[in-house]
């Protein structure tokens, strides 16, 4: 009986949470901190109707936030980075580069195609949307392509990299929950990842080709003659990719850069220029807006909204998750489910429940894996398959998610809004699909009785 009441009660929060977001962002096109706020205001009074001290509560909320302390740190370095690569000429470079070889034609996939590579050579999504993306972003709205377009293919790309890859730490972090060899758990998620990355090709081939380019050639050439490429600053960029490579870890990468890009910065601008831009961010000094646009980018206060969405995603993510409430929520599910089937949904449906309301890319893969880990046990699944459908699912949704960890860094440095771009983030939505597929068709669903290779 108290167990029926339990789940009745975390229900109703549930659905409340829900209601909360859906009316707040759907139907009043709200930003994400009005209702992340509300929502953690409603948690803690449930929270205290359960018998659970202020102090308690109060402790809940701070350890969520402790978990996301490093990709805060991480933001602030990546907007420092921004300004400083533009004021070095990094961005720059890369735009002009663009501007010169890009086909209008075949630029969306291509759009796709080039995080995809770049995203699975240094094992970070976000240092390839932050650095070649937004190069990427600049040159497809000079050229006319829709800005939620073109960042749905650019993170679509950076997603499979980032999932592809075996530097990527949500990759690691999805294997050894799950128990399971690095390379053979990236062996297996080809059986959904590879049709994803297809589908998603074969639709930006398509929509590039249905969004003709609108800027004139006159525009362009304008444009090409305002930047001022310095093709020695590239190195900078080389360097990122070298030092992801070899495995050293994203801040002290990120921070040794800033340092180069400051000296190297410092050699044409004074001390008091260099604390505006890592402050604020570049700013050009030409007329044309264009440019403008483009260039007047990065700074520590810009990752500020991100920052503060954040800690109120991770504040929330804390309360829901320390006191049991997504677990007594899915419990009943996870009793009654006996075919692997229905495990593999559950898990799918656990992944993306958890990147709603938690908004924490690596919660929503932890606790999904310690939720149904016995069960694809107990039905005889490999752990691979575990692995994959966390991929599936706790990985890629939060890009979709306005107060998701992923998917308010995305929006920050692209300049497009989540609710704008969600759509066309193929990749994202497509993977789970994918999955689904292939547990009820039984395809490339690795069985407990299966060797591992």
């Amino acid at each position: 009986m108290q167990n029926k009441h339990r789940f009745l009660s975390v229900t109703l929060l549930m659905l409340l949470l829900f209601a909360i977001f859906g009316i707040s962002i759907i139907q009043f096109h709200l930003p994400p901190f009005v209702p992340l706020i509300t929502a953690i205001m409603v948690t803690m009074v449930f929270g205290k109707l359960n018998h659970f001290s202020w102090n308690d509560l109060q402790n809940q909320l701070l350890s969520g936030i402790q978990t996301g302390l490093a990709p805060i740190f991480l933001f602030l370095l990546i907007g420092m980075l921004i300004g400083l690569w533009m004021a070095v000429g990094v961005i720059p470079t890369l735009l002009w580069t663009g501007l010169n070889l890009a086909s209008p034609t075949w630029f969306l996939p291509a759009a796709f195609l080039i995080p995809a590579l770049i995203g699975t050579a240094i094992g970070s999504a976000f240092t390839t949307m932050a650095t070649v993306g937004v190069a990427l972003m600049g040159v497809g709205l000079t050229l006319g392509f829709p800005a939620p377009v073109l960042a749905g293919a650019i993170i679509s790309g950076a997603i499979f990299g980032d999932k592809s890859s075996p530097l990527s730490d949500s990759t690691n972090l999805a294997a050894s929950i799950a128990g399971t060899d690095l390379f053979a758990h990236i062996k297996n998620l080809m059986w959904t990842t590879i049709p994803a990355f297809l589908v998603s090709l074969i639709a930006f081939t398509v929509l590039g080709l249905q969004n003709h380019a609108t800027a004139s050639l006159s525009s362009i050439t304008t444009l090409q003659h305002q930047l001022q490429p310095n093709f020695w600053s590239l190195l900078l960029l080389v360097l990122l990719f070298v030092m992801a490579w070899v495995k050293i870890p994203a801040i002290p990468t990120l921070m040794i850069n800033v340092v180069l890009s400051s000296l190297i910065f410092l050699t044409n601008h004074s001390l008091t220029a260099l604390s505006d831009t890592i402050l604020n961010g570049f700013k050009t000094s030409a007329d044309n807006p264009t440019i403008q646009a483009l260039l007047n980018r990065g700074g520590m206060l810009s990752m500020m909204p991100t920052v503060i969405i954040i800690m109120l995603a991770l504040a929330l993510g804390g309360m829901l998750s320390q006191e049991n409430i997504l677990q007594d929520f899915m419990a009943p599910v996870i009793k009654r489910v006996k075919t692997q089937a229905a495990t593999v949904t559950g898990t799918i449906m656990t992944g993306i429940l958890a990147n709603f309301m938690i908004g924490e890319q690596y919660l929503a893969t932890i606790l999904p894996g310690q939720l149904w880990k016995p069960v694809f046990k107990r039905v005889k699944l490999s752990p691979l398959a575990l692995g994959r459908t966390l991929e599936d699912s706790g990985t890629v949704i939060n890009y979709l998610v306005p107060w998701g960890v992923a998917g308010s860094f995305a929006a920050q440095t692209l300049n497009v809004p989540v609710t704008s771009f969600a759509l066309f983030t193929i990749f994202a939505w497509i993977s789970p699909v994918f999955s689904l597929l292939s547990a009820w068709t039984g395809i490339g669903l690795k069985q407990a009785s299966d060797q591992l290779e």
